[in-house]
This record gives structure tokens, C-alpha cells and sequence, in this order.
């Protein structure tokens, strides 16, 4: 049994209601602006098409939150991790690093995943396939997003015409417009038709807090306690900031409107996983509430449930969870059977 203090997983299910966003977009065909929607079957059993911010979003949201308190509480980075480029460690290998250096110094995967997690918080964090020098050595992600996805008859997406106008037109295009009369006034400008989606979307999260620093190759951890929880912690504040602000496609002018935010945070303390169910499911709540109590029957204290009804308490459970954070330990990284 675990200490009580100590976290094995965390598990997010929550609903945002988000209004006048376009975060994630498909591209564009012509002057309009396509929005993401995908198909899934709601709680009523039918299949529904609804517009989507995808897993990946969230995660390089969550991703940039981290990055900037890794920097501000020096944890260990790589060059790459440390000027936020996407490649992290794979950066640091082909620029000829120190940490180059150290890869080639040790001896095998699991020796060189080791280097990697000792070097790099964010690497160990947020997962990477570590391709660089003919390497093909992967790091699972701690974390893990899925889709943000409109509750059927609960979002709408509106296409919205804008227009782009140029003041600084080259001398040409001023003497054409000029020689043209009445149809030069539309030189410089640009028509073009913008979406902006609102409605309520299903979030489903989850954290292992126990495989931070964990090398799943050699099944032991490479960091030290103190250091999994420095880490563990700014994880935490991470998702949290994630969520206050949701950053994205056109924020500039299209900044979402967070209106609500509720559900239930679920925090496993032993080796059992924290229950999450998707809030696609009108009766969510309920069965985590049913999921934990069966799994509590099993290993007594193992699941704590957390409902919240606003952004404000989930800011008060999570920055009581940073507080306290401690992963917890598992047992064959000690070698204990």
C-alpha cells in the first residue's frame, strides 16, 4: 500500500463551454477558412458530426506552459528542450552537445534513455522518439490528451467575412487604381471568411505521476526522489495554466471566451489507475463516482474523487495537488518483488 500523500496517476473528465474560438483549424480552400469536425457517437447511442480541437493542441498548449516554468525553476534541459524546439534532445544530437557526448559514453538503450531523462525534464515529460544519429529509442509521454471534442446539440461553428485592406500599395498598383477609376478601390483588398465555434467540449486527461523519471527500458527510475517531484509539480502547474489559458490558432483576434468549466479530477494513490470516463456521457460524473468505489473495495484509499463546478475550484484542487505533490515509488524500480 502507498503512502497517502504519494500519486500514482491523476485523470481529468471535465466540460469546457468555450464560446467564439477557432483553436484548431484544417487549412483553407479559397478565401474560407475550414474548421476541424469530426464524427463520434454520443451518449444517445447516434453518431454526430461535431467540430473538434485536437489532443495535439492541448498538448503543445500544455507543452509551452511547461516549458516556461522548467526555465523559471531550473530544471535540467536540453539546448533544444531549452529554446522550445519541437526536436528536444534530438536537436542537442545532431548540433554535437555535451549531451551527444554522454549518449556515446553510454553503453545501450536503457544507459542512453537514462542520460536522456537526467538531462532533459521536458523530454521526460512529454514523451519523444529519439531519432537523431540512427537511433530509434522512444520516451512515452507522462502525459496525455484527448480529443476536445463539441457535445452533439451543444456547439455550433459560424463563418464569419472579413476584409483585409492595404494601405501601403506599391506605386503601380496606385497608378492602376488611379487609371481604373471606380474599380481601383478594391485594389489591396482581400475578402475572406473566418470561423469562430462555441459550445460545450468533452476533455478526457491523464497523468502517470509515477513514471516521471521512470525508465521504462531498464524498469528502474534515473532521477532521484526530490527531483521527481520538482518535476511533478511543474507538470501539475502546467495543466493547470493549460486550461485558464487556452492557447491556439487566431487568438489574436478570436481570444475563446471560457465561460465554464466542470468535472471531476480523480487521484489514484496505490497501483491502480485513476478512473476517467468521457464527458461525452451525460452521466459521467456518476460512474467515476461507481468506477472508484468498486476500485476502493478493492484497494482500500486507493482512488480520491474531486468534483469541481468551476474553473475556480478546479484552480483550488489542482494548486492543492501541486502543493502536495509526491509521485509515488514503484516498487519494481527497487527491485522488490
Amino acid at each position: 500500500m502507498s503512502n497517502s500523500s504519494t500519486i500514482y496517476s491523476i485523470a481529468i473528465s471535465a466540460q469546457a463551454t468555450l464560446d467564439m474560438h477557432s483553436l484548431n483549424n484544417e487549412g483553407g480552400e479559397g478565401n474560407q477558412i475550414q474548421t476541424r469536425m469530426v464524427n463520434v457517437i454520443g451518449g444517445n447511442g447516434r453518431m454526430h458530426n461535431v467540430n473538434a480541437i485536437s489532443g495535439d493542441m492541448f498538448k503543445h498548449i500544455q507543452a509551452e506552459h511547461l516549458h516556461r516554468l522548467a526555465v523559471s525553476a531550473g530544471l535540467p534541459l536540453s539546448e533544444g528542450a531549452r529554446t522550445f524546439n519541437a526536436n528536444r534532445v534530438n536537436y542537442d544530437i545532431d548540433a554535437g552537445t555535451d549531451l551527444l557526448t554522454a549518449l556515446e559514453e553510454a553503453k545501450g538503450d536503457a544507459a542512453e534513455l537514462d542520460v536522456i531523462l537526467q538531462r532533459c525534464a521536458v523530454t521526460d515529460l512529454e514523451g519523444i522518439l529519439v531519432t537523431a544519429g540512427g537511433r530509434s529509442l522512444p520516451r512515452k509521454s507522462v502525459v496525455e490528451f484527448g480529443w476536445v471534442v463539441g457535445l452533439p446539440d451543444h456547439v455550433e461553428t459560424d463563418s464569419y467575412f472579413h476584409v483585409k485592406y492595404s494601405a501601403d500599395r506599391s506605386a503601380g498598383a496606385r497608378a492602376k487604381a488611379e487609371g481604373e477609376g471606380a474599380r481601383g478601390a478594391n485594389v489591396g483588398q482581400a475578402i475572406f471568411h473566418r470561423p469562430a465555434s462555441s459550445g460545450i467540449y468533452a476533455i478526457v486527461l491523464n497523468l502517470e505521476a509515477a513514471r516521471v523519471g521512470f525508465n521504462d527500458l531498464s524498469q528502474r527510475y534515473a532521477i532521484d526522489e526530490k527531483a521527481r517531484t520538482a518535476r511533478l509539480k511543474a507538470l501539475l502547474e502546467s495543466v493547470l495554466y493549460t486550461f485558464i489559458e487556452p492557447a491556439g490558432a487566431m487568438r489574436s483576434t478570436q481570444n475563446p471566451h471560457v465561460v465554464d468549466f466542470k468535472g471531476v479530477v480523480t487521484v489514484s494513490r496505490d497501483v491502480v489507475p485513476a478512473p476517467c470516463m468521457s464527458p461525452l456521457k451525460p452521466v459521467f460524473e456518476d460512474d467515476i463516482q461507481k468506477i472508484a468505489a468498486a476500485l476502493n473495495s478493492l484497494r482500500p484509499n486507493a482512488i480520491e474523487v474531486k468534483p469541481f463546478g468551476s474553473m475556480g475550484e478546479f484552480a483550488q484542487i489542482m494548486a492543492e495537488l501541486v502543493q502536495n505533490a509526491t509521485p509515488l515509488t514503484l516498487a519494481v524500480a527497487n527491485g522488490q518483488k
